[in-house]
């Protein structure tokens, strides 16, 4: 058996890579239980001096990393651009930092000593989507990593060559060979890792649905585990935003990344005094937005990753269709050899159709108009999902009293929801639980452990 990658606009098969068996993977895990023992040891200093030659190497190779990202999944090249660079950008943050966030805290009691140490768990499991396939493997690994565990990927079947490199990466900064480990298997096998008593915890970048499952076993296991899973992030307008910014951030949100992002604006809740102009001006950019090849610098869509996401987007916004939801632009599926689904405003959106009470990865857009303040809450919240949400306008004080009644993970004034190395970054109800990225994400994967001494 392979894992095959495809180019998604071509439809051209780019490589095979054999899966790996039972055996193979058994081997590897011991192999790194014996690893981790060692790299735990090694100063934190030295393992930041690994950080910076990680961050080296992206640097120096982006343009070649940046095409293997567009050749797989098909996100338009300067964002594949972007993508490394974010990643060199945690690299730098954690060099910077983890010394202080790893620090033994100091706990005054009536021993002599008391304080707080964070010791690492052991082997790190990840199992990561192909969306960012670089960004989302980064900012799981290298807190886990400079916290003294070690990590073994299982990417998502549809990027293994972007899994291969990225191990390529860590072995050429000379971590060493079995401390970032890529392990090339389908989903088959995820539950043999899961369950493996030297894998100590899980975390999973995906669908709910694979979050369940996955937390599921795991929890039968007794392992810790993270989940960072899908979202419907709202994106509320109020009267008073400014128009052209609110609408080009609007445009960007929901169609970056071919509209396969899970912090994407999936709906936009405007008010009805700015409903119209919003309208007319949204369709307008979507309808100048440029289609092609993602390695031409000039694309502004590309495919989506695969031939079945066209398929599912194409379903959901059919049944919406039928359930009454009216297009505004796009919809028609593009004759071509590539994934294509073109760009699509919907309106006359109503809560049982799937574009609202699903998410929906790809690059369409329901606009749902709001009397008030108070129906904008409510939307908002009318989901299963809580990754993030974005408010905007120019009454500051409006937009507090609002954040304070939204239901999700991150909420964003005037700026599109993203994730930042500094900031934590997760979600509640379905969109998961537990946080990546700033010191909540570099403990997450430790032992804190309480010492006293009397």
């Amino acid at each position: 058996m392979s894992l095959i990658s495809i180019n998604p606009f071509s439809g051209e098969i780019l490589k095979k890579i054999d899966e790996w068996n039972i055996q193979e993977i058994k081997k590897k895990i011991k192999i790194c239980y014996n690893s981790q023992k060692k790299w735990q040891n090694i100063s934190i200093n030295q393992k930041k001096d690994y950080l910076k030659n990680i961050a080296n190497i992206l640097d120096k190779n982006k343009k070649k990393y940046s095409k293997i990202i567009t050749l797989e999944m098909g996100k338009p090249i300067l964002q594949s651009k972007f993508e490394i660079e974010k990643c060199i950008k945690l690299c730098d943050y954690y060099s910077e930092n983890s010394e202080i966030f790893l620090k033994d805290e100091i706990v005054k009691t009536d021993a002599k000593k008391s304080y707080v140490k964070y010791s690492p768990l052991g082997i790190i499991l990840g199992i990561m989507p192909w969306n960012f396939p670089f960004w989302q493997v980064f900012r799981w690994a290298i807190p886990s990593l400079i916290a003294g565990n070690i990590c073994i990927l299982k990417h998502s079947s549809n990027v293994p060559q972007c899994g291969m490199i990225i191990e390529d990466i860590f072995q050429e900064s000379g971590i060493g060979e079995n401390i970032f480990c890529n392990i090339p298997i389908k989903s088959k096998n995820i539950n043999y890792l899961i369950k493996n008593n030297s894998i100590s915890a899980i975390s999973l970048t995906g669908s709910s649905f694979a979050g369940a499952k996955m937390a599921e076993i795991a929890g039968s296991a007794l392992k810790k585990n993270i989940l960072e899973l899908g979202g419907s992030d709202p994106f509320i307008v109020l009267p008073d935003a400014d128009l052209k910014k609110t609408v080009d951030m609007a445009i960007k949100s929901r169609m970056q990344n071919n509209g396969q992002s899970c912090i994407a604006a999936k709906r936009f809740v405007v008010h009805e005094n700015i409903f119209e102009d919003f309208k007319d001006s949204f369709i307008n950019k979507t309808e100048k937005l440029i289609i092609g090849d993602p390695i031409d610098e000039k694309t502004d869509i590309g495919p989506l990753a695969r031939k079945d996401l066209v398929d599912e987007i194409d379903e959901q916004v059919k049944t919406s269709v039928k359930l009454g939801a009216k297009i505004l632009t796009g919809s028609e599926k593009i004759e071509s050899k590539g994934f294509f689904y073109p760009p699509t405003v919907l309106t006359n959106i109503k809560n049982k159709m799937p574009v609202y009470n699903q998410e929906t990865f790809g690059p369409i857009a329901p606009l749902i108009k709001v009397k008030n303040d108070k129906e904008a809450i409510k939307i908002a919240n009318d989901t299963i999902y809580g990754l993030g949400a974005s408010i905007w306008t120019n009454d500051y004080d409006k937009a507090r009293k609002i954040l304070n009644k939204i239901r999700a993970g991150s909420i964003f004034i005037n700026e599109i929801v993203k994730s930042d190395p500094r900031l934590p970054f997760g979600g509640i109800k379905k969109s998961g639980y537990g946080r990546e990225l700033s010191h909540y994400g570099i403990k997450e994967f430790v032992n804190i452990q309480t010492i006293y001494i009397k």
